[in-house]
């Protein structure tokens, strides 16, 4: 896997896009990694990643997010074990740090020599790191599925259906304290979608009932909160932020409060 991963960037002169090719290929091998440890029994797949990875979303993304669908038998230590021994096995050495102490449970993956040997670090110890979060209490009325996906391995997935995903992406928007320009870009692509789709307004409600308390805010009016919202931010600094991630960068000038509202009309 080490020389599939640096024949990947090779003849690449982009660092951006060096590093987005390079953490995504690891995210792959995570996948499958758990994938073969049956940790898709009890969690799905969410956020941005499961997005790219499972619908094609044109933005590369640096984490990977799970909500805790069965927790009888989860055992994330044990799948972090097995990962760490399936890198090291094929020439990339893996550090992990777990933290299982608040409600999102969480683990840093760092791989320490990747980014020197593919000419990206002159340190040798400058690590290439994904954080990787399970949530283990997610708001209830998601719908999850099965899909069977192709990047870089055959990848057999548990995750949240679209409107499941899209209900993540639309809580984000409203409730996320400092917002990132990634989920409004995320949002454009939903809504140029055909069919278009619409967030799981259930999901959606509980979540926002979740981390905001109850009655403050009407799901079903989630199109007018995301304008609200949109209106109180700079728009240059979202494009900014979500640029380097984007396969087309110049899609990044999208972003502007004038285009979101007319995706929501």
């Amino acid at each position: 896997m080490k020389a599939e991963a640096i024949a990947l960037v090779a003849g690449r002169s982009d660092p951006v896009t060096v590093m987005n090719l390079l953490r995504e290929y690891l995210q792959a091998i995570t996948l499958r990694s758990l994938h073969e440890s049956e940790a898709f029994s009890h969690l799905a797949f969410v956020g941005g990643t499961a997005l790219r990875f499972a619908h094609g979303l044109p933005r590369f993304s640096e984490d990977m997010d799970f909500s805790l669908e069965n927790p009888v038998g989860y055992d994330p230590e044990r799948w972090l074990r097995k990962l760490k021994i399936d890198m090291e096995l094929s020439g990339l050495p893996l550090s992990v740090n777990w933290n299982d102490r608040t409600t999102v449970h969480k683990a840093w993956l760092k791989w320490p020599s990747i980014l020197n040997e593919v000419g990206l670090s002159p340190m040798a110890d400058q690590n290439l790191s994904i954080r990787l979060e399970i949530d283990t209490n997610p708001p209830s009325g998601a719908v999850c599925e099965r899909q069977i996906v192709t990047k870089h391995r055959l990848l057999a997935l548990q995750l949240y259906d679209r409107p499941s995903l899209m209900a993540g992406k639309i809580h984000a928007l409203i409730a996320r304290e400092y917002p990132k320009g990634r989920d409004w870009y995320d949002l454009l692509w939903y809504r140029g979608q055909r069919p278009v789709t619409a967030p799981n307004v259930i999901q959606l409600q509980n979540a926002l009932d979740q981390t905001k308390g109850k009655d403050i805010y009407d799901a079903s009016l989630w199109k007018q909160l995301c304008i609200n919202r949109i209106e109180q931010l700079d728009a240059a600094e979202l494009a900014s932020d979500v640029a380097p991630f984007l396969e087309y960068r110049e899609e990044a000038a999208l972003l502007t409060a004038e285009n979101i509202r007319a995706a929501l009309v």
